[in-house]
């Protein structure tokens, strides 16, 4: 697997393969919850420490964290409500910096909101026992798709991080992916998701456009605005 972390090119903006592997494999391994008994009495999975259960969840992890601009407005929005100073400057770490530009991969806009295929980056994990994919449904109709993490997967995505540290990025950030998804599954994520109008208003099949222009703003009025009522707070005291 590549041992870097390649900016996307100004016209294209795509990833490989081999990193969509190791992205998704963090992204697994940090989002799986743990695996039921009858889950490990499937032939295959006896050696399963947890799952991402449907694919529309995964999917739209994946997209906050292909998408910093996305997930650095999301944390201004808990912001607003929350009033929790920790995710602004979380947010202005991500927006004072080019990594809007420099690690943004836009994903398709689909009929159920983000999509990328994920089968060949998934191809790789599964032909080396990394991970494991089981379908839920009748054979007419596949009801929904649950990503096993294997040892195995779990022992190499330790060791990713130790051979190449430049993966601790994914890391941190599926934390904050995590956090704020609050536990919600795949439909609520897109719901909250499609609130971004650039989002909402893609057209089928085009690549999602960016936010982070109105994010940058958003960020300096909330900042502007925190200031003024420091120095309102400041004139009482």
């Amino acid at each position: 697997m590549d041992q870097g972390l390649p900016g996307p090119q100004a016209d294209e903006r795509v990833t490989s393969r081999e990193q969509d592997a190791v992205r998704l494999l963090l992204l697994i391994d940090g989002a799986c919850e743990p695996v039921s008994a009858p889950d490990r009495a499937d032939p295959g999975l006896e050696t399963a420490v947890g799952v991402v259960r449907t694919q529309v969840r995964l999917q739209k992890l994946d997209f906050w964290l292909r998408n910093p601009d996305y997930l650095a407005d999301e944390l201004l929005t808990k912001y607003e409500s929350s009033g929790e100073a920790r995710l602004l400057e979380l947010a202005g770490q991500i927006l004072d910096s080019d990594e809007p530009e420099v690690r943004a991969y836009p994903m398709l806009r689909h009929h159920f909101g983000a999509y990328e295929p994920l089968d060949d980056a998934l191809a790789v994990l599964r032909s080396a026992g990394l991970v494991a994919r089981r379908r839920r449904g009748t054979v007419n109709r596949v009801r929904q798709h649950d990503y096993f993490l294997l040892t195995p997967g779990r022992t190499v995505a330790r060791d990713v991080i130790q051979q190449a540290p430049v993966f601790q990025y994914y890391v941190e950030r599926v934390g904050l992916v995590l956090d704020l998804a609050d536990g919600r599954g795949g439909s609520q994520l897109k719901k909250q998701q499609y609130l971004q109008r650039e989002y909402a208003e893609a057209a089928l099949g085009d690549r999602i456009g960016s936010v982070s222009t109105r994010a940058r703003a958003r960020l300096e009025q909330l900042r502007r605005r925190g200031a003024g009522e420091d120095t309102e707070a400041g004139d009482h005291g």
